[in-house]
């Protein structure tokens, strides 16, 4: 560093790219780079500065945080998909929960838990939703499937 130079540390562009890539790692890490290149080849000039958003402040401010365990923060994740029916978003993040180190079982406690704060309704789709997720996954590989 020279006298003219700031810290890496007190540079906003360099915080916020540091950010980014760390929240694209988390964010490759939990969804796996499958789903994250899909997302990312549809980026044009619309959604480039929102994918870089949810890189940065969900996957690089929050899902870093070490305040909570990723299985944690899942459920919680689960439970909002649930409580505001974001159905394809609740999919997405079954598959990530099992990344993540919550089995089967405990997804299935969170689905029966939401149907009381959330409504029986929102957990039945959940239900459905979870069940084709893990069918998926059996199909995908049938010797790590039934977990």
């Amino acid at each position: 560093m020279n006298a003219t130079s700031p810290p890496a540390s007190t540079d906003p562009a360099a915080s916020q790219q540091s950010i980014y890539d760390e929240g694209m790692a988390v964010r490759r890490q939990v969804l796996g780079d499958a789903h994250v290149d899909r997302a990312n080849a549809g980026i044009d000039d619309f959604t480039d500065e929102f994918q870089n958003m949810i890189t940065r402040y969900a996957w690089g401010s929050i899902w870093t945080r070490p305040g909570l365990p990723r299985a944690t923060r899942s459920a919680i994740t689960l439970t909002a998909m649930i409580a505001h029916g974001h159905w394809e978003e609740f999919a997405m993040h079954v598959r990530a929960a099992l990344t993540n180190g919550m089995t089967r079982a405990e997804i299935k406690e969170v689905l029966l838990h939401s149907a009381i704060y959330c409504g029986v309704p929102a957990a039945n789709s959940g239900f459905k939703i979870a069940q084709g997720v893990f069918a998926t996954i059996d199909n995908e590989n049938p010797v790590e499937g039934a977990q």
